[in-house]
């Protein structure tokens, strides 16, 4: 039976509130000096569409100048401060605005081992707190060749908020940091009597402390759409042109890929995946058959 966006938004929202309390201010900040590279790159763990075209306005981060260890009991409602970024109650957290180039991205292409650098400046030394990515309107997606609207969920915020503990970007050399926006289409869309719902899901990571699992699969007209999953993990792929895939940002374990078909070939299982951080796990060529 399909439910309600409204039923699905509340679902999340029941998920992720909790009672508003103030952090826990530091008395031991950091002298101001000194700033950091921040870059973000946006990827794509995707779901079974044409295009996926979202509309992003801006993003701005939140950096925890305080010293290191002074938030161990840390009690932020890092809900509420995205929700009021002007609250300036601990001047420990800065808000900082990052460069982008506003406009419509079709997540689809950045899928497959492909990414694209969403924004990159320097910063407040720090750690890295909180990611809130402010939405338009102008979003859709494409299914089957045709296009529809894609609605954000009328009692969800217009932004994406990512809370971090501060210690997930990588420095690939001095002062310069990265971290990957994973946009999980397969989850962030809801298809509800004939219309589609955005209620945003991302999730992060860095390669070289995630595995990843490569192959291709063969024919082509098999239209293919591969999930990954265990336990405790799961992604998805869609074959580029060739074939080819990639599935990033994967925890240590072992899995099961299944192969789901199109176009009257048959559905595959592949057991026994091991997947072993920082290395890509082939699963060599699947030949689909009929």
């Amino acid at each position: 039976m399909k439910k309600s966006p409204q039923f699905f938004a509340a679902t999340l929202v029941a998920i992720v509130s909790f009672v508003a309390v103030a952090c826990n201010k530091s008395t031991s900040l950091e002298n101001g000096s000194g700033v950091q590279e921040l870059n973000l790159l946006l990827t794509d763990g995707p779901g079974d569409y044409n295009n996926v075209f979202i509309d992003i306005k801006s993003l701005q981060v939140v950096i925890d100048t305080a010293r290191e260890g002074s938030r161990r009991r840390d009690t932020c409602n890092w809900d509420h401060i995205a929700a009021n970024r002007n609250s300036r109650k601990d001047s420990g957290l800065v808000w900082t605005s990052m460069p982008i180039k506003a406009g419509v991205y079709d997540i689809l292409k950045f899928r497959n081992g492909l990414d694209t650098l969403l924004t990159s400046a320097n910063v407040p030394k720090g750690a890295v707190r909180l990611i809130r990515i402010e939405l338009g309107t102008n979003n859709s997606v494409v299914k089957d060749s045709v296009s529809y609207p894609l609605n954000l969920a009328s009692n969800l915020p217009a932004f994406i908020t990512i809370k971090l503990g501060g210690k997930e970007l990588e420095e690939f050399s001095s002062r310069r940091h990265r971290l990957w926006l994973d946009f999980d289409v397969s989850r962030s869309i809801i298809e509800a009597n004939g219309r589609f719902y955005l209620i945003p899901v991302m999730h992060t990571f860095v390669e070289k402390n995630t595995a990843s699992v490569a192959g291709k699969v063969k024919p082509r007209d098999a239209k293919a759409l591969l999930t990954l999953f265990n336990n405790t993990d799961t992604a998805y792929a869609l074959p580029n042109k060739e074939g080819e895939f990639k599935m990033r940002g994967l925890k240590d374990g072992t899995y099961k890929l299944l192969v789901k078909a199109s176009n009257g070939y048959r559905d595959t299982t592949i057991n026994n995946v091991v997947v072993v951080q920082p290395k890509t796990t082939s699963v060599g060529v699947i030949e689909l058959k009929k």
